[in-house]
């Protein structure tokens, strides 16, 4: 009767093992131990969610939403550049002026992305609002992020492009109980000019909604007076009762 080699045993052995870590391999007559690559996932990923660039659109909010003071907007407001391109004193004050001048609070957009932007002329105050495609934790993450900056950045000063110096206050601003996560932010800027010796004030609120895996965000400005929380708020809930909408919508077709 022959008897295994006590190296083919070990070779066995170390197969084992190595199953265990989605690896195989061989063990030839020599006893050496030949290793085999696991197989490569070559299924697709969805890198964000699943909605659809035609469900965001579908899911941004129109003037009929808004009102008869909103109207599509006609570009950049003046206040953007001149106030909001700006460099804070610290580099986490500098990352929440850096969000809030490219709305982008969750990043460059990796999946489904709308945007709808509104001019109130009268005032000129700007409105945009972005349907995003995201992942739960993402959102989260950012949420928690932004919920810290009204202590972290409760007062800060900058320097804006127009200006000498920027007096940025943050402070929470409450939003209507939708979504599964949300958190609002209002900050005012004030910024001087020595030259001019005149001050001027924008406030921007920053509204930011999960629902399910996919966000919206809101942000809203103006100068001199400030946006008004009851449209910011009922902004928000027709945003999330159209995104709602849209999901439900597209659960019923899948």
């Amino acid at each position: 009767m022959s008897r295994t080699p006590a190296r083919v045993l070990a070779a066995f052995a170390l197969c084992a093992a190595a199953l265990l870590t989605e690896a195989a391999c061989t063990a030839g007559q020599s006893g050496r131990v030949v290793h085999v690559p696991a197989p490569v996932d070559t299924r697709p990923h969805d890198p964000a969610g699943t909605l659809t660039p035609d469900q965001a659109r579908a899911a941004l909010l129109t003037e009929a939403d808004l009102g008869t003071a909103w109207a599509p907007t006609g570009g950049a407001a003046t206040w953007r550049d001149s106030i909001l391109k700006a460099q804070a004193d610290t580099s986490e004050c500098g990352r929440l002026l850096d969000a809030l001048y490219t709305e982008e609070p969750f990043g460059a957009p990796s999946g489904a992305h709308a945007v709808a932007a509104y001019d109130d002329g009268y005032d000129e105050a700007q409105l945009r609002h972005q349907v995003l495609a995201l992942h739960a934790a993402a959102v989260d993450r950012t949420l928690a992020w932004l919920r810290t900056m009204p202590r972290t950045c409760a007062d800060f000063t900058a320097r804006s492009t127009n200006y000498d110096d920027l007096y940025v206050r943050v402070a929470d601003l409450a939003l209507p109980d939708v979504g599964d996560a949300r958190q609002g932010l209002r900050l005012t800027l004030t910024a001087e000019s020595y030259e001019q010796d005149t001050y001027t004030t924008l406030t921007v609120d920053l509204a930011t909604v999960r629902v399910g895996d996919d966000a919206i965000v809101l942000t809203t400005g103006a100068l001199g007076g400030t946006p008004s929380k009851d449209g910011t708020a009922l902004a928000v809930q027709r945003g999330v009762d159209r995104l709602t909408a849209v999901q439900r919508e597209a659960r019923t077709r899948a």
